[in-house]
């Protein structure tokens, strides 16, 4: 006989209570004030209970799936966290509205007063910036992580960073340089001016990073748009078979290293070396397309935190299991 077993008396009091835990809904100090026993005795059965299989938890949550498989992605990859949204029909701009909440959502309870954050620019985080609506204000300073894009307010990283220091009733400042420059040389003279390198330095000492995850393939994607860059620069990146995505304009390979490329000679903003020095990455994306940016983003160490969508996360985790 199992010595562990309880005894018919015993077996009958665990039953009991139970009935009167799970089915009754009553507390464990109204059960312990029924049976005469101290309420510690009484957690002390229930645990007893679960370790005897006598107890099976089942949640029906409708998103209980989408939990799961957050957690699946984040042991699979490392990352610290992983928000997954579902996917509710096939509007690709309700998507990434959906996606931009729950950033903005995962970003405002992460938030502290006296943090410092950078951002990028782009479609993912304007919807991040349009979905923030906090109960309260925050003594924080927003910065951007690049430079501007002229004529794009929606996705301009300056207009991004005033926008969302207003909304949380905190200080920004603004980084007045090009996102890419012309040349190499012009980046570095831009570099060396002093309000220039101020606010890049302040991004490098950053708590948060909120940017998008960019794709480089087809020539339509949307960093071609933010950056404008010329028809000359779009060729020389699609057709670059080692370029897997791009993080802050930085193009990248498929592990996520920097690739030695004209394009990111000239980008204006925080280097990828930095940025995976900030406590807190948070990367956004969206869509199939974004997948293979995304591993590249993942196996570089550029990313803690990841938020996507449901069809997605399951394209990226299905790259890291065993034989992929």
């Amino acid at each position: 006989m199992n010595s562990l077993q309880p005894d018919y008396e015993s077996e009958r009091l665990i039953s009991k209570i139970l009935m009167m835990y799970y089915v009754d809904d009553c507390s464990q100090a109204e059960i312990g004030k029924e049976l005469g026993l101290s309420t510690a005795k009484i957690n002390r059965l229930l645990k007893q209970a679960r370790n005897l299989g006598y107890v099976e938890i089942n949640l029906h949550s409708p998103f209980q799936h989408l939990l799961i498989l957050e957690k699946e992605l984040e042991q699979a990859t490392g990352l610290k966290h992983a928000v997954v949204v579902p996917c509710l029909g096939n509007n690709s701009n309700s998507l990434l509205q959906s996606v931009g909440h729950a950033a903005a959502v995962f970003f405002i309870e992460h938030l502290r007063e006296g943090d410092t954050v950078c951002m990028g620019g782009g479609t993912s985080l304007s919807a991040l910036v349009e979905s923030v609506s906090p109960d309260t204000m925050f003594n924080i300073t927003i910065v951007p992580a690049l430079g501007g894009v002229q004529g794009r307010h929606n996705s301009d990283v300056n207009s991004l960073v005033s926008e969302l220091a207003t909304k949380l009733g905190s200080k920004s400042l603004s980084l007045h340089a090009p996102a890419v420059t012309d040349s190499p040389q012009e980046r570095e003279n831009l570099l060396a001016l002093r309000q220039v390198r101020e606010v890049l330095d302040l991004a490098k000492k950053a708590q948060i990073a909120l940017f998008g995850i960019g794709a480089i393939r087809p020539a339509t994607a949307s960093m071609f748009q933010f950056a404008s860059l010329s028809e000359l620069d779009i060729m020389a990146i699609t057709d670059n078979s080692k370029a897997a995505g791009e993080i802050l304009l930085n193009i990248v390979d498929e592990s996520g290293h920097s690739l030695d490329t004209n394009l990111n000679k000239r980008v204006v903003g925080l280097d990828l070396e930095s940025l995976k020095r900030i406590p807190l990455t948070i990367g956004i994306a969206t869509l199939q397309e974004k997948v293979k940016p995304i591993i590249a983003a993942i196996k570089g160490g550029l990313l803690k935190v990841l938020i996507t969508d449901e069809e997605t996360a399951k394209e990226v985790l299905s790259k890291f299991q065993p034989g992929n």
